[in-house]
């Protein structure tokens, strides 16, 4: 599927080079290629995005201080150790990406063992920010009843966690493969799975937080042995040859690729999570921290998407990604505070959510094209690049201006945020000025040396050669 959908799109590319289609007819065609691929991709993120929204809102109605300690490990804990190791599994995404493309189909399933191994060893080493959260967020001035609670879930996270290693890499994996149907089947089912079991779970057989946990670790690991016993059962014949000793070989190219990535896409989820602890450093940090927890968790996730292809469909996917983000900001302005009620049933923090409404629709415009610029960034293999951007963009002008805001102006939560959308705004800002002066017939020949330089020959291709006397 993946290899008639890149055909056709050069085709029309060709089409387009000697003026024979119209712009209109041109970016009709682009979008219906685009959404054939991105269409499975952006349900599924949306599904896995659903799973822990479904889980803070039964847990919200469990009462606010529970509310509190599971957005602090969603929002804190989790997206710590999620930007790390869907950091670091982003560099499958590339090098899958491009190896399929020069049809190195052998070389997609060693680099997905490879990315096992490397995320395996990522998470052991995590591991203690998940045994000792209790004391980990009291030393960080978190309150002490509310952090305690989090400790419990912080347990309960190790299993999902674990879980990423598998859903990140085999995503990615089948992505660039584009058998993104699957992926989508095994999410719809997954969320579905969750709501069923939550409600059972949480509210009829009153099993409370230990419910709503057993649920959310559930519907992570469904899906991922789904795609597994997908890849490795005839799913992938192209591209998965059985597990290999080759994966143990050349393994530090892959790693600096791996760190770059990491660091670039740690950069941005540890932004949002220094500045929800930033929150709870303020007064009624438990309505603060339900309220802009709620609202980060909804803006940050409603807009993303990716994108890997030349200028005129990342312009495409763009504009769609913006028009989309355009009608969720009129959505959100409207409904205001009334989305915190799904999540809890505390009229203080609702009201709270109400207040921070503006914030939060701006937000959803905003996110609704930064993500597709950073898919942009790993597809083209500029992550070290745009590991500086970040830090400039986020922790020397979004931190610094929220602080300030928030705690000298006494602005608190709202100075906090404003700081975040300058900072989003600014990296968003540079990204488009980068993909815009980019010579995009240098990156292909950039991409080519990279497949050609880590290419390993399968046994069939080594056997060959020797009948050859090559």
């Amino acid at each position: 599927m993946g290899g008639d959908i890149n055909q056709k799109l050069l085709i029309e590319a060709k089409k387009n080079e000697d003026g024979d289609v119209k712009f209109t007819e041109k970016l009709w065609t682009e979008s219906k290629k685009l959404w054939i691929v991105a269409g499975p991709a952006i349900f599924t993120k949306f599904s896995t995005f659903g799973v822990t929204i479904i889980s803070q809102a039964f847990v919200g109605h469990i009462g606010p201080t529970e509310l509190a300690a599971f957005s602090l490990c969603c929002t804190v804990l989790f997206r710590f150790g999620n930007g790390v190791l869907i950091g670091m599994a982003s560099a499958l995404e590339t090098l899958c990406g491009q190896a399929f493309g020069a049809k190195r189909y052998h070389m997609l399933g060693i680099y997905l063992q490879r990315s096992w191994l490397l995320l395996f060893l990522t998470t052991t080493c995590l591991l203690p920010l998940f045994i000792f959260t209790t004391k980990i967020l009291i030393a960080l001035g978190q309150d002490e009843k509310i952090a305690i609670v989090a400790g419990y879930i912080g347990h309960w996270f190790i299993f999902i966690m674990f879980s990423m290693i598998i859903s990140f890499t085999c995503q990615m994996f089948l992505q660039s493969q584009s058998k993104n149907m699957v992926i989508a089947y095994l999410a719809a089912f997954s969320i579905g799975t969750h709501i069923c079991l939550s409600w059972l779970l949480t509210m009829k057989l009153k099993y409370g937080l230990i419910g709503a946990l057993l649920s959310t670790i559930l519907a992570y690991w469904i899906p991922n042995i789904g795609q597994l016993i997908f890849v490795t059962c005839g799913g992938c014949k192209d591209t998965w040859k059985g597990f290999s000793m080759l994966a143990f070989k050349d393994l530090w190219p892959v790693v600096k690729l791996s760190l770059s990535s990491g660091a670039m896409l740690c950069l941005e989820l540890w932004y949002n999570t220094i500045l929800v602890l930033l929150t709870g450093n303020l007064k009624n940090a438990e309505i603060a921290i339900d309220a802009f927890a709620i609202c980060v968790r909804v803006s940050n996730e409603l807009g993303r998407g990716s994108s890997k292809s030349v200028k005129f469909s990342i312009m495409t996917i763009t504009l769609t990604s913006l028009c989309i983000g355009c009608v969720t900001f009129v959505l959100f302005l409207c409904l205001r505070g009334r989305l915190a009620y799904v999540f809890t049933e505390s009229e203080e923090v609702g009201n709270a959510v109400v207040d921070l409404s503006p914030l939060l629709a701006c937000s959803i415009l905003l996110d609704s094209v930064q993500p597709v610029l950073s898919g942009i960034a790993i597809g083209a293999g500029w992550q070290s690049s745009v590991a500086w951007v970040n830090i400039a963009s986020y922790y020397l002008i979004g931190i610094p201006i929220g602080v300030v805001l928030g705690y000298v102006f006494n602005m608190e939560v709202k100075g906090v945020w404003v700081g975040m959308l300058l900072g989003i705004f600014v990296q968003a800002l540079v990204l488009i000025i980068i993909i815009w002066k980019t010579d995009w017939d240098k990156q292909v020949l950039l991409a080519q040396s990279r497949v050609n330089k880590w290419f390993v020959p399968n046994s069939r291709e080594t056997n060959n050669h020797q009948e050859n006397g090559v």
